[in-house]
């Protein structure tokens, strides 16, 4: 890891950001985007499947909940007034054509679009970074991919992952402490919503040690 290159800030302007549920950008970019002091959000979903058999919410109420939670991570990372734009997509259920076709309207020639890996593990993250490659594709903007769920599977010199296009963005100790602040306004991730089974944590202590890095890796 130590040997990754560091990844060059000067030409990120305002980065478009897509996250394919709500908390994926701040595990995977937060302390860029706090290191930026700038970015536009697309959260396609509002998540709303992370507990599909919940006996304390609905998925309509969860879907409430994880979107307040965004604008919540945003303004304690300084960016209260980013745009977010929301597609509405069902979680789990991503449709990649109409997906592309928001992106390529939102982009332009070397804008940065940085969205999770097309090979990360879960189905609306590679269908994400699939939309997005696309879009960059036929837009000419600069396609970035971070991993997710990658660090749960890989290992390090996976051959499965392109660790040759790895870069990484060091973090400063306020922007760490801001990304740790951002993660907790997400409760309902973070936290049981109520003591059954279906209610539990679904980013428990050990999940999230390995978004605590001093720094964030970026496939270029």
């Amino acid at each position: 890891m130590a040997e990754w290159p560091e990844l060059p800030l000067g030409e990120a302007g305002t980065p478009l950001i897509v996250a394919p549920h709500p908390d994926d950008e701040i595990l995977g970019v937060a302390g860029l985007m706090a290191t930026l002091g700038r970015a536009e959000l697309v959260a396609v979903t509002d998540g709303e499947a992370s507990h599909p058999g919940s006996t304390v919410h609905t998925q309509a109420e969860l879907a409430l909940i994880r979107r307040a939670e965004t604008d919540e991570a945003l303004r304690r990372l300084g960016l209260a007034d980013a745009v977010v734009h929301r597609p509405g997509q069902p979680d789990g259920k991503i449709d990649e054509e109409a997906l592309t076709e928001v992106l390529t309207g939102l982009l332009s020639p070397g804008r940065w679009c940085l969205a999770t890996w097309r090979e990360d593990g879960h189905p609306d993250h590679e269908a994400v970074g699939r939309a997005a490659a696309r879009a960059c594709e036929a837009t000419g903007a600069v396609l970035l991919e971070y991993p997710i769920w990658t660090w749960h599977w890989s290992a390090p010199e996976d051959p499965r992952v392109p660790w040759d296009r790895a870069f990484r963005v060091p973090l400063a100790r306020n922007v760490r402490d801001a990304k740790q602040a951002a993660i907790e306004a997400f409760p309902s991730q973070i936290a049981p919503l109520g003591p059954e089974p279906a209610d539990a944590a679904i980013l428990p202590p050990h999940v999230l040690a390995r978004f605590a890095r001093p720094f964030e890796v970026i496939f270029r």
